[in-house]
């Protein structure tokens, strides 16, 4: 038997109203570039490589612990809730992992990807949802923008506003060709799909 999914289901979520103002962004963003910055690596945990064919950005992590960073985690908490209640339907779903502030530089990058590690079994809980959030206001870059599911899929989210998007989903983020694009990342998890 198919089970068919409720009709409200999408697995593309763009925010119409800024979950920070530019105040807020600016805070994330100070808080952001305090930490140990790092060049962007592929694959992730021990495995991960610089590689540049494959991205180019420079990223530094938010730890839980920071004091100034927790109306920053308690508010995106609340919106990825009502975002996964009223889109994805996904079961249990927390913030477990730190939030990775990135900066792309001009002519940064990172190729087509997906967040969720296929192989879920070394992945408890597993990533579900992924959320690019833009610091930078619409002036400060061009370019930049998330290219998601398919070639020509370009969203480019305002300051302060952020896209939620099931982790499963193929994405990239096109070429800065001027300035420097601020965002904030983060993933959500629960338990293995079933």
């Amino acid at each position: 038997m198919i089970k068919k999914e409720p009709s409200w289901k999408s697995y593309i979520v763009q925010t119409t109203t800024p979950i920070f103002t530019p105040e807020q962004c600016d805070i994330v963003s100070r808080i952001g570039r305090s930490m140990p910055p790092q060049n962007a690596q592929v694959g992730g945990g021990d495995k991960g490589v610089h590689d540049t064919k494959t991205r180019i950005s420079h990223i530094s992590w938010i730890p839980f612990s920071n004091p100034e960073a927790a109306p920053m985690y308690k508010k995106i908490q609340e919106v990825m809730w009502i975002t996964n209640k009223r889109h994805f339907g996904f079961e249990n779903m927390e913030i477990n992992e730190q939030a990775q502030y990135t900066e792309y530089p001009e002519g940064g990058f990172y190729q087509w990807h997906m967040d969720l590690d296929v192989n879920m079994a070394k992945e408890p809980p597993v990533r579900k949802i992924s959320m690019t959030l833009i610091l930078s206001p619409e002036n400060e870059f061009e370019g930049g923008g998330l290219e998601i599911q398919k070639p020509g899929n370009i969203i480019k989210p305002k300051q302060g506003h952020a896209v939620f998007f099931a982790s499963f989903i193929n994405h990239r983020v096109v070429p800065v060709t001027r300035g420097v694009r601020k965002s904030l990342v983060m993933w959500f998890g629960g338990e293995p799909f079933k």
